[in-house]
């Protein structure tokens, strides 16, 4: 099955359940998890990967990783660099990804949020911004369906 395009993508995402979608939302994320220097944005997506995490360690690791969106939020106030926003989408993507009543898509919206950080670290590096995020996106989700 070849990916290669949003629609397909996202079909293929739908068809998941919500252990799945979470296990691959949380190998989104992997490629952008430097952008945040949050320990607890890693620690909640090793909670994530998990085959089958219990509701505590979810709800632990959700308020965590919120807390560090929140705070990450709070610094892209009116002074935020591109960098500092980047690290915000990573965040955000993180606590998607151990939220303990997951949204019906959320690994479509945790790749919104990672291909939203990506944009944001070229930007920050003074590159323009190109859709190659989306594509190694459509390989990961191939590999875990192939799995």
């Amino acid at each position: 099955m070849g990916i290669s395009n949003d629609q397909e993508f996202k079909a293929a995402l739908a068809a998941l359940n919500a252990t799945r979608q979470r296990q691959v939302a949380a190998r989104f994320v992997q490629p952008v998890h430097a952008l945040s220097n949050d320990a607890r944005v890693r620690s909640a997506l090793e909670v994530a990967a998990r085959p089958e995490p219990d509701r505590a360690e979810l709800e632990l690791a959700y308020q965590a990783a919120n807390s560090a969106r929140v705070e990450s939020f709070t610094r892209c106030g009116r002074e935020c660099d591109w960098s500092d926003q980047a690290g915000h989408f990573v965040a955000r993507a993180a606590a998607l990804c151990v939220a303990p009543d997951p949204a019906a898509d959320l690994a479509w919206q945790a790749a919104m949020q990672t291909r939203m950080a990506r944009s944001c670290q070229a930007v920050a590096e003074g590159g323009g911004t190109d859709n190659r995020e989306a594509e190694a996106q459509y390989r990961i989700l191939e590999a875990f369906l192939n799995y």
